[in-house]
């Protein structure tokens, strides 16, 4: 009988593919079928100006070779943060798997009109939130979120409700990603990809665990 621990180690071997964006489609087509909940929730790591890191989970909402893409708003710590920095890095785990990718690299604010696009993809509810919800900021109490979200409802009660002007999306254009799976006994493989900036080849290198 062939355990889990064997399955990660045979399949999907990372070393086949020269393109670390095609790998990560791969694993991630695989973790779609098996991950229970939000198979794209990515720990997204910041900095404030002082130096000190800034985890959360967000979801990871596209990729392609230009990078990976989620929205916020720009208001919020990680907002602000990321748009100080121009910089970030976030880790996916999916443990039904024993994997995990890990990416790192520049950040740039996507296209209106592809910020547009994904907005108005986005529930009503979402979308009057996302007007309501002063993000990061301290809150009086729960009335008051719910009396802002009674406003915006009112306020865009018919027709579309447009994007506003501080929440929009965010593409990190990856320098390096890393594959990792569980081995045994902890024997983990690892190869990371590197490169020196977008459009550049690819390098990879095994590291031990």
């Amino acid at each position: 009988m062939t355990s889990k621990t064997d399955q990660v180690l045979t399949d999907g071997d990372p070393r086949s593919a020269d393109d670390p964006f095609a790998q990560f489609s791969e694993w991630f087509a695989q973790a779609e079928k098996s991950e229970p909940n939000d198979p794209n929730a990515i720990a997204l790591a910041t900095v404030d100006g002082d130096g000190l890191p800034n985890v959360r989970m967000v979801l990871l909402k596209g990729w392609d070779q230009r990078g990976f893409t989620f929205y916020t708003n720009f208001e919020s710590a990680k907002g602000t943060e990321l748009l100080a920095s121009r910089k970030a890095a976030f880790c996916l785990h999916w443990k039904s798997l024993g994997r995990q990718i890990r990416v790192r690299g520049p950040v740039t604010v996507i296209d209106d009109s592809e910020a547009d696009a994904y907005f108005d993809s986005r529930a009503r509810v979402s979308r009057i939130g996302a007007w309501a919800s002063q993000q990061s900021r301290p809150l009086e109490g729960r009335f008051a979120l719910e009396a802002a979200v009674a406003e915006y409802t009112a306020k865009f009660a018919v027709g579309r409700i447009p994007r506003p002007p501080h929440w929009s999306g965010l593409r990190i254009d990856p320098v390096e990603m890393e594959f990792w799976r569980e081995g045994r006994f902890r024997l983990h493989e690892r190869i990371r990809y590197t490169r020196t900036a977008s459009g550049q080849p690819w390098t990879s290198t095994h590291l031990y665990p």
